[in-house]
């Protein structure tokens, strides 16, 4: 059984959860903790070896472990550091990776969430067998993982695949984080939806909606989908505008690389139909004849809350022995 395991970590700006995982994906035991409650990266590790050692202790010990893997927001997998992340404590330049190693005494490896994502649908879920994908996660925020002759792109510098903060409408809608003006992610994130719906609501007084019952402070991606599913027009319409717009920009990627498949992944994807078919119609309009029909659209075949997890732990699989 030696080194047959991986321990697969994803660090959050409010939860970190981890876990040993298997070469089929299957998660043998898993935790969560917070992570913004420490202010100190050295305080966050020791209470995470705190937790991984007793679960490394109940799959037999540190000699069945290959390695760690790690996704995190702004990770850079060429230098193992977590940069400039803006939702996390820790400031500045952090160089987890070999935090990490000094902690466990495993070789760690680390990369931003999407591309974590992106692996784990290589590995473990709907791209498995492919070698040209591409992974958009569409959850707060919008993020991407490129797979291209079968290798993940990481770019010169480690950031490649920011496909979220394309500008997809000029001088349109501001993104705070960013600064921004028009960017995928201030339109196709729960956020963006929301946003979506809160100005619809501002600018269609003559269309009904059950989301009128509600201040703009309660309206949420979750109302929204509630309200759609029961037929409410406006509803429906701030999906209609945001495939509209995502498909759009899918149809940029897709005669960027030709990607076999494009996986959508994350809480928006639980629209379903509501979300896929102007998707799905705006991305084939938009494409030269030589792209269309030929890109699969695919929603992930990974639970979400095991995904984070088994795309981290699949960087371990890729280390060199």
């Amino acid at each position: 059984m030696s080194q047959q395991l991986a321990v697969g970590i994803d660090i959050g700006g409010t939860n970190t959860k981890f876990g040993i995982v298997d070469r089929r994906g299957n998660i043998l035991c898993d935790g969560r903790m917070l992570t913004n409650q420490h202010e100190e990266v050295s305080c966050f590790l020791d209470e995470l070896h705190g937790h991984l050692a007793t679960l490394i202790e109940q799959v037999g010990g540190i000699e069945n472990i290959k390695g760690i893997g790690v996704g995190a927001p702004n990770g850079n997998y060429y230098t193992g550091n977590i940069e400039y992340a803006p939702n996390l404590r820790w400031k500045g330049v952090v160089p987890l990776a070999s935090l990490l190693e000094q902690k466990f005494g495993l070789p760690t490896v680390l990369t931003n969430d999407a591309n974590a994502a992106a692996l784990g649908e290589l590995i473990y879920g709907a791209a498995r067998g492919m070698k040209d994908f591409i992974v958009i996660t569409l959850g707060t925020g919008v993020g991407s993982g490129i797979v291209a002759n079968g290798q993940l792109i990481y770019g010169h510098d480690g950031f490649a695949g920011e496909l979220g903060h394309c500008i997809v409408l000029p001088g349109g809608r501001y993104h705070p984080g960013t600064g921004a003006h028009g960017s995928l992610e201030a339109y196709a994130s729960a956020t963006g939806v929301t946003n979506t719906a809160i100005e619809f609501l501002a600018t269609r007084p003559d269309t009904p909606s059950l989301m009128r019952e509600h201040t703009k402070e309660e309206i949420n991606s979750k109302l929204i989908y509630e309200a759609a599913m029961k037929g409410d027009p406006l509803a429906m319409e701030v999906y209609e505008f945001t495939g509209k717009i995502l498909g759009e920009a899918l149809a940029n990627f897709v005669m960027f690389s030709s990607p076999e498949a494009i996986v959508l992944f994350g809480g928006l994807t639980k629209a379903g139909d509501l979300i896929m078919k102007p998707v799905r119609e705006h991305m084939e309009k938009n494409l030269l004849p030589i792209f269309q029909n030929k890109v699969k659209l695919l929603f992930s075949e990974l639970r979400e809350s095991d995904a984070a997890i088994l795309g981290a732990s699949a960087l371990a699989w890729e280390m060199k022995d």
